[in-house]
């Protein structure tokens, strides 16, 4: 479904990535590691048309997205849940959600927003509550709400485990993999390696702007390499 070839990109004079090559089946959760400041959000800024590449190509089912802007990008149903949820605070939970749908004009989005209350609870409670009135679990609730709503194709996720407790983190992984399930492929950057490998398909290791490892998450979680600098042991 999407193929990365050769990408490279600089903020300024600072190379982000560097010669990332990598591939995502239909139907894969595909999780990206690293360390902070390794380059992982770039590259999904990248594939989403927010960041400019410098060198290589970005195909998405076939074609060639690298030069789209990122509007155009969303109207292939490609979908970014960002780093820190990216809400609108002053906008209620409800608000947020029909925002998700932006892009239809079906008549299914009614529908869409009953299977998301049934999905999280909680949010059908505070639906007329604002989003920035929420707490962190609560927020990224909304946020996978909201990206549901447009129906992706691929959904990409940037450290969604970030800043919640461990029970909160469970529900919203739950969640995804439920998504997983109901044919979304999805490409997860996560600071958590332990978690990211024990719930994807496959997994990349950036380091420093390149991929330096690759396979099956289950090999890797076992990979003594990865063991030492990833999972502190």
């Amino acid at each position: 479904m999407l193929r990365v070839e050769n990408l490279s990109c600089n903020y300024k004079q600072i190379i982000a990535l560097s010669d990332v090559s990598l591939h995502i089946n239909r139907g894969e959760i595909v999780s990206l590691i690293g360390a902070n400041g390794a380059g992982k959000t770039t590259l999904l800024r990248t594939i989403s048309g927010l960041h400019n590449a410098k060198n290589g190509n970005i195909f998405f089912e076939g074609q060639d997205i690298t030069k789209l802007e990122s509007h155009d990008v969303a109207k292939l149903a490609i979908t970014q849940i960002p780093e820190g949820r990216g809400l609108f605070s002053i906008l209620s939970v409800e608000e947020n959600l029909r925002l998700g749908a932006y892009l239809r004009a079906d008549s299914d989005i009614e529908d869409d927003i009953n299977k998301i209350y049934e999905k999280f609870p909680i949010l059908k409670e505070k639906s007329h509550e604002y989003a920035g009135t929420l707490s962190g679990g609560q927020q990224q609730m909304v946020a996978v709400g909201r990206a549901l709503m447009s129906r992706p194709k691929l959904l990409l996720l940037d450290e969604p485990s970030m800043g919640l407790a461990p029970i909160v983190v469970e529900e919203i992984f739950k969640a995804i993999k439920s998504l997983r399930d109901n044919g979304t492929t999805i490409f997860i950057v996560e600071q958590n390696a332990f978690l990211a490998l024990s719930v994807t398909d496959r997994a990349y290791v950036l380091e420093n702007g390149k991929i330096v490892m690759s396979g099956n998450s289950g090999e890797l979680l076992k990979d003594e390499k990865v063991k030492e600098a990833y999972l502190g042991a």
